[in-house]
């Protein structure tokens, strides 16, 4: 929900299906016209591979793949960040200095196995478990990153409550047109690397099913602390949308260029439109250093987007007419920079203006609407696409300091007070909510590090 792509896809826990149903070893390519006598390129294959997921999935990858060269984590894991979600540092950025995120993303959703409140055992267990993780990969796109995070159910199994620095509310329809489910698991591991085979590595780990990582001994696993509710998966970086267009929701032809980092064709993660780690980071109480931890599963119907919408038509709805009318916008936006140039085309606050006299209003000209005071973004949003389901789709991972700025986030972007007073109806010509529908959604708890394993609400 920052300024470019979908703001915000599960199947039952065994069902991993995906667009491509070969095993990952049989060379299959992809089933349009001119694709499959090429054969099935490394990048689709790693995507593949995480979506079918399994020890097979993983042999399959190192065994065409081999093993990467990846270096393993610090001896004295206490040099390790505070804040799990620190993860910008240990990520390279492009020639612009924007972070380049990681490419290919596991998301366990878990229950836990006992009854009541954790026991210090499995919270002992399960540190064990993380930390195994970090002994096994250094901390980076190239190593793993992950977090970890809790929901409001899980801590409604505690008779105290969470301090009031916490605000980590229950999840919800944000607008009259959407009736999401909502994610009440206990929690959430979030896995993230440029080596389809290091997320798979580090998801088996976690479910007892590897006792090495990079040639570290597993110390421990979740196995007997966690039960596997669902599990989601996807990609992000260029070219990985384009090799993946033979999914429902995307017409048949090959729309998605190959220099766009997400199924809608354009860049996200604008350094300027992005919140820092530090403004989405919880200042006081136990859980300072900790953020909160927003998921959102978006199912994508992009049809009209290609065959009916013009380029003109996706620019101005993406992000602001006046971006379509000085043709501002070379291929999937590259040439923006830092920022997706809101504030220096006034596009934000001629939203209204906009709305009335154009007829259309763009997605990242009402986000833009939701800043602090001095101007900055609330959140940092690290999603990515995906072919659960064999659909297109985008997994929204936003972080933020309190729920409530994804909440009024959501609010602009849904841009009800535009489509009250101007032609632009409640989703059509306003901005890309006519081209998505949210699943699923679940809000999280990302406590900092020393409490990341089954936390009590106030652990000190």
């Amino acid at each position: 929900m920052d300024d470019t792509g979908p703001s915000e896809h599960g199947r039952a826990a065994g069902d991993r299906d995906a667009p491509s149903r070969e095993d990952p070893a049989d060379g299959a390519g992809d089933a349009r016209p001119g694709r499959r006598d090429r054969g099935i390129s490394r990048r689709e294959f790693a995507k593949a591979a995480v979506a079918i997921g399994g020890a097979s999935a993983l042999s399959a990858c190192l065994g065409r793949n081999g093993e990467p060269d990846v270096a393993t984590g610090p001896e004295d894991l206490s040099t390790l960040p505070s804040r799990q979600h620190a993860w910008n540092e240990f990520l390279p950025t492009d020639d612009h200095g924007n972070v380049v995120a990681p490419r290919h993303r596991i998301l366990l959703l878990l229950d836990y196995a006992g009854d009541g409140p954790p026991t210090d055992a499995d919270r002992r267990t399960a540190e064990s478990a993380f930390r195994s993780l970090e002994r096994a990969y250094a901390r980076g796109g190239d190593g793993l990153l992950f977090t970890v995070g809790y929901s409001p159910s899980y801590f409604e199994r505690f008779d105290a409550s969470l301090p009031d620095s916490v605000d980590l509310q229950q999840p919800r329809a944000l607008a009259p047109f959407e009736d999401p489910e909502l994610d009440r698991q206990d929690a959430v591991v979030h896995l993230a690397s440029n080596h389809a085979s290091v997320a798979l590595a580090a998801e088996q780990a976690l479910l007892g099913e590897k006792s090495t990582l990079n040639g570290v001994e597993v110390s421990a696993d979740l196995a007997g602390v966690f039960e596997t509710a669902d599990r989601r998966t996807g990609f992000v970086g260029d070219g990985l949308p384009a090799d993946h267009q033979d999914v429902d929701g995307l017409p048949d032809s090959d729309v998605v260029s190959e220099d766009a980092p997400l199924y809608m064709g354009f860049k996200s993660g604008f350094k300027k439109n992005q919140a820092t780690e530090d403004r989405v980071t919880i200042r006081e109480g136990p859980f300072a250093g900790g953020t909160t931890h927003q998921l959102s599963e978006i199912e994508l119907n992009l049809e009209q987007w290609y065959q009916q919408d013009s380029r003109s038509q996706r620019v101005s709805k993406m992000f602001c007419p006046v971006h379509a009318e000085e043709d501002m916008v070379e291929g999937a936006g590259d040439n923006l920079g830092t920022s997706a140039k809101m504030e220096e085309t006034g596009c934000p606050a001629h939203a209204d203006e906009h709305a009335r006299q154009k007829g259309v209003v763009g997605h990242s000209q009402k986000s833009a609407r939701a800043r602090d005071d001095d101007g900055s973004p609330l959140m940092i949003r690290r999603d990515f696409n995906s072919t659960d389901g064999g659909r297109a789709g985008l997994h929204f991972v936003s972080l933020q300091r309190a729920v409530s700025d994804f909440v009024d986030t959501r609010e602009a972007m849904n841009g009800e007070d535009l489509a009250e007073r101007s032609a632009v109806g409640q989703k059509n010509n306003n901005g890309i909510l006519q081209y998505m529908e949210v699943l699923r959604r679940g809000n999280f708890l990302l406590p900092p590090r020393e409490h990341r394993a089954l936390p009590t609400p106030n652990p000190a």
